[in-house]
């Protein structure tokens, strides 16, 4: 399927978000109704793609998903930069590995939004910075559900 746009997304079923990182996955998924974004995991990213890909994997096939919602870094301004370029070469990977239905959605400042959430609810430090990431993912979720809410 590759790359789309949300819009042309499955209407139902689970979607698993991603914030990208270099050296962490942050993964999350929606239950079946879509009412819900949760963190799931993080994913530790080695020196090979692979086994991090194979362990997204074992998630989206666990809660029986139906397409990735990848977090997209952009700039303030809303252009991209060397971080945007290494998530699309990241999604380039997943799709080599399984052709699933893709689209990427806005993170700018969903690790900030996490972290303060996180804060709020009194969370460790030690606790906050082994959660951030799937928070992360989860808020990115979050903010695509929003848009498919609104495009109805």
């Amino acid at each position: 399927m590759a790359v789309t746009d949300l819009a042309s997304l499955p209407r139902v079923g689970v979607l698993v978000g991603i914030d990208p990182g270099t050296r962490t996955m942050g993964v999350a998924a929606t239950d079946a109704t879509r009412m819900i974004a949760s963190p799931v995991e993080t994913i530790r990213r080695g020196k090979t793609l692979g086994p991090s890909i194979t362990r997204l994997f074992e998630i989206y096939d666990d809660r029986q998903a139906v397409a990735l919602i990848v977090g997209l870094p952009l700039h303030m301004d809303g252009t991209e930069g060397r971080r945007a370029q290494s998530t699309r070469a990241l999604v380039y990977n997943i799709l080599l590995r399984r052709d699933v239905p893709v689209a990427f959605q806005d993170e700018r400042l969903s690790s900030a939004e996490a972290e303060s959430v996180m804060i709020q609810a009194d969370m460790s430090a030690r606790r906050r910075a082994e959660r951030i990431d799937a928070s992360a993912a989860a808020i990115i979720l979050k903010s695509a559900l929003d848009v498919l809410d609104r495009l109805g």
